[in-house]
């Protein structure tokens, strides 16, 4: 039996469900094209501002025992560099190119769409309402419904292809904020960024990061990410993509059990540029236990009464 793992979020068709998470793919062409892309659906870029940003000084990772904290700061090109240096990877990528927009201002977020409307290859928009990283923008815009509709409909307004939302797990309600984005016109909803946490260098005596805090993501998140896309998948009536810890043909199947109709891979990649061929290798066989031929059949399965 031919078991098909294609995917599709609302009108993107992917090849597979796996989608490389914004702020782990290279931007050497090398990583845009062959054998690199095997097992991969889509690519996120790294999170794209209106103007170019240096990114938060001092040490931006820390591994710890089970995954890896991060204060990277949203360092990139700006919105018009982008476009001068990287249009031609993403016209001619074989995967759809999803770009990770920083939600600053609505005046600045609506002018880096425009700038980049015209981009030829860029299947979506991903407003980041959830960056844990800086001050003013990213996290603070998707801690409430009021805010993260706000920033929806700003997003909305300036961009005409399909919009998704990359929600904070830091909301006190993930289902309510999810349905807020809906409402102001998001195409699907992915949850989740990272998760707040801290690391102490034990040589100083004082916090790792600059910042304090940072960003967790890795195997030690999935049980929360797989909570958080439950509660969305149930709230909401546009694709969810399942984001936080995936590592394994099982983690990715469990998501879309859940309710996700895809996932994004970031921390995986660190150790293992090939994980998304690896991740969906093993795929078939979790779609086959469940009697099923198509990897969409098993998307919310878990939610049925069997």
């Amino acid at each position: 039996m031919t078991i098909d793992i294609t995917a599709k979020i609302g009108s993107i068709k992917l090849r597979t469900p796996v989608i490389a998470a914004s702020g782990v793919w290279p931007y050497s062409p090398e990583f845009w094209s062959g054998e690199r892309l095997e097992g991969l659906g889509a690519l996120c870029t790294k999170a794209i501002s209106l103007a170019p940003r240096r990114g938060n000084r001092g040490i931006r990772l820390w591994e710890t025992p089970s995954g890896v904290l991060n204060s990277i700061g949203l360092q990139n090109v700006g919105a018009k560099k982008f476009v001068e240096d990287y249009s031609a990877l993403v016209k001619n990528c074989p995967v759809p190119v999803i770009a990770n927009i920083v939600m600053e201002s609505e005046a600045d977020t609506q002018e880096t769409l425009r700038v980049l409307e015209d981009v030829e290859g860029l299947a979506a928009a991903e407003l980041n309402i959830s960056c844990p990283n800086v001050d003013g923008d990213g996290m603070s815009w998707g801690l409430s419904c009021d805010s993260t509709a706000k920033a929806t409909a700003a997003a909305r307004k300036a961009w005409r292809a399909p919009l998704w939302v990359k929600m904070t797990p830091q909301a006190a309600d993930p289902a309510a904020v999810a349905r807020a984005a809906e409402a102001e016109g998001a195409d699907a909803i992915v949850c989740a960024n990272t998760w707040l946490g801290m690391a102490i260098d034990m040589c100083s005596g004082r916090p790792a990061f600059g910042r304090a805090v940072a960003g967790l993501s890795g195997p030690a998140v999935f049980p929360l990410a797989l909570r958080v896309v439950w509660q969305v998948a149930g709230a909401v009536g546009i694709p969810v993509v399942g984001c936080g810890g995936v590592t394994t043909a099982s983690d990715c199947a469990g998501m879309m059990l859940a309710g996700a109709s895809a996932v994004e891979v970031g921390s995986a990649f660190f150790g293992d540029i090939g994980a998304g061929r690896a991740i969906c290798g093993g795929l078939p066989e979790f779609i086959g236990r469940y009697g099923k031929e198509r990897l969409t059949e098993i998307v919310g399965l878990a939610r049925i009464e069997r």
